[in-house]
């Protein structure tokens, strides 16, 4: 009796089966829950020790019973996850045992460090030939892994040596999780060296560059792109026809037998992302293993030669010749990776906490007409939001114009932030990367930065003062009655609730009645 909560097999069940076939047993499970108190999904009373229902063997004996058919002939709806827990998995052992059937576990509770080791040792049942790894420790929420120590890159890692493809399991999760919690959970963040290790020059990729000429000029850029491991086919693109001579002239000029081709096109009114996804369509959809999407500046001081948005964004996709070749390597071992793009910056801008900006509806409102089901991050997406990267095409095709479709003016920032769920749709999934040098410059950085943030909030553990946070809701201006709100909401939840519904009912009054529809 099984589901779909779980990746396997993860070696083999031929041993489990050898091991439990042996003992004298009704019915038994692969893993356990031990006895919590408080029960963890309620807070309070109990949650009995049962064995988890994601994998459950049972005997003929107890298969043909006259219990077993009125169990699940009684059980009720379970209209949710936490219903089919509540209703169902936390009570189906002691139910069993309590009509004298005798339960068993493969892998007991007693023997790992935690009551749950299913989500918080997945890798030490892996290592003792566990067949099976829940799902839920690739995404559940990230703070409540972090409190417990769960990496779910070493349980990742524990099954490739396992002998499962980790790229099944990624192309799965990049579908159904929202691209920064995976990013999260599965510690997607690449640390490139400079010195070549993961290029393969005997067989390398056929590279398109797209570059947008912006605020400044395009021979830093150039510098970057003259990095990459091998020749690569450029696009030069500009809002403006008065400045085509000047990059033709300056393209000429070059010398870089890195180009193997060069085309300048101009796109009116459209900015660096607009002009990617709507005028090159054909690059989207050539022979291309790999497109780099870079430009010159979008304006501002911010984007000044020199400072952290063009060093950070660029920097982390192009820092030297031997960075650029690990990066490529990156897509030349993993068939499912569809986009690498720079960490979230966080020096002299307010992206931390407020990613979407003002963008979020627009980004549901293009993901549905695109056909995009990946569930989009809550608080900030995980997106390239200086609008650089590397990917391959047809990871970012269903945000291409074509039949029919294009992006609204202005959309731009929206399809930066909708690259990752894009690439996710068809089954790829995304990384970050950085340098040694920036990653030590960002963690130092955010460090400081957390750890003053986390001195405001009571509390031992980050999820702890996070739930509290978000319970307390929005402090608005700290007045006295946004202070009040925030108390009652924290400690009188029920009140809260109750004034809420309250006074949508008190606007909808004050509103009027609506008219109908002739």
């Amino acid at each position: 009796l099984t589901n779909d909560t779980w990746f396997g097999p993860v070696g083999s069940f031929e041993g489990v089966f050898a091991r439990m076939d042996a003992r004298e047993v009704h019915f038994w499970g692969l893993t356990e829950h031990a006895r919590t108190v408080p029960n963890p999904l309620t807070g309070e009373g109990v949650l009995p020790y049962h064995l988890q229902s994601y994998w459950l063997a049972v005997r003929r004996e107890m298969f043909l019973s006259e219990a077993w058919a009125a169990y699940w002939r009684d059980l009720p709806e379970m209209p949710g996850y936490r219903d089919a827990v509540l209703r169902h998995e936390v009570v189906f052992t002691e139910h069993f045992t309590g009509l004298g059937f005798v339960a068993g576990v493969a892998f007991p509770a007693e023997e790992y460090p935690t009551e749950n080791p299913s989500l918080l040792n997945a890798d030490l049942l892996v290592r003792d030939g566990c067949p099976v790894v829940k799902r839920r420790v690739f995404f559940q929420w990230p703070p409540f892994l972090h409190r417990h120590a769960v990496v779910g890159r070493w349980v990742l890692d524990a099954m490739t040596r396992a002998g499962y493809p980790a790229g099944l399991a990624l192309t799965d999760l990049a579908r159904n999780v929202p691209p920064r919690v995976l990013n999260a959970n599965l510690g997607l963040l690449e640390v490139l060296p400079d010195t070549p290790t993961g290029y393969d020059p005997t067989h390398p990729l056929r590279i398109a560059a797209i570059l947008h000429a912006g605020s400044d000029g395009i021979g830093p850029v150039l510098d970057r792109l003259a990095l990459l491991p091998a020749s690569y086919d450029l696009r030069v693109t500009t809002d403006d026809p008065r400045r085509v001579a000047a990059l033709e002239a300056e393209l000429a000029d070059r010398k870089d037998d890195r180009i193997a081709r060069h085309a300048v096109r101009v796109v009116p009114g459209a900015d660096d992302t607009v002009a990617f996804f709507d005028a090159l369509t054909d690059v989207l959809e050539g022979d291309a293993d790999i497109v780099v999407k870079a430009h010159s500046g979008r304006g501002g001081p911010e984007w000044a030669e020199g400072g952290y948005l063009p060093r950070h964004e660029l920097g982390d996709l192009l820092d030297s010749a031997g960075y650029a070749a690990n990066l490529v390597g990156l897509f030349q071992r993993e068939p499912g990776l569809g986009i690498v793009f720079a960490p979230t910056g966080h020096f002299g801008t307010t992206t931390i906490g407020a990613g979407w900006g003002d963008h979020r509806p627009r980004a549901e409102a293009v993901r549905r007409e695109r056909g995009i089901a990946v569930p989009l991050d809550d608080v900030s997406p995980l997106a390239p939001f200086g609008g650089m990267w590397v990917a391959r095409p047809e990871a970012l095709r269903l945000l291409s114009a074509g039949g029919g479709r294009s992006a609204a003016p202005g959309d731009g920032p929206v399809l930066d932030r909708l690259v990752a769920p894009s690439a996710g749709e068809r089954g790829f999934h995304a990384r970050t990367v950085a340098t040694a040098r920036d990653f030590g410059i960002s963690h130092a950085g955010m460090e400081f930065v957390l750890d003053r943030i986390a001195a405001t909030v009571d509390g031992f553990y980050p999820d702890d003062k996070i739930a509290d946070v978000e319970r307390a809701g929005w402090a608005g201006r700290a007045r006295t009655t946004d202070l009040a709100r925030m108390y009652v909401r924290l400690h009188h939840p029920g009140v809260a609730r109750w004034a809420r519904a309250l006074a949508r009912r008190l606007r909808r009054l004050a509103a009027g009645p609506r008219r109908r529809a002739a």
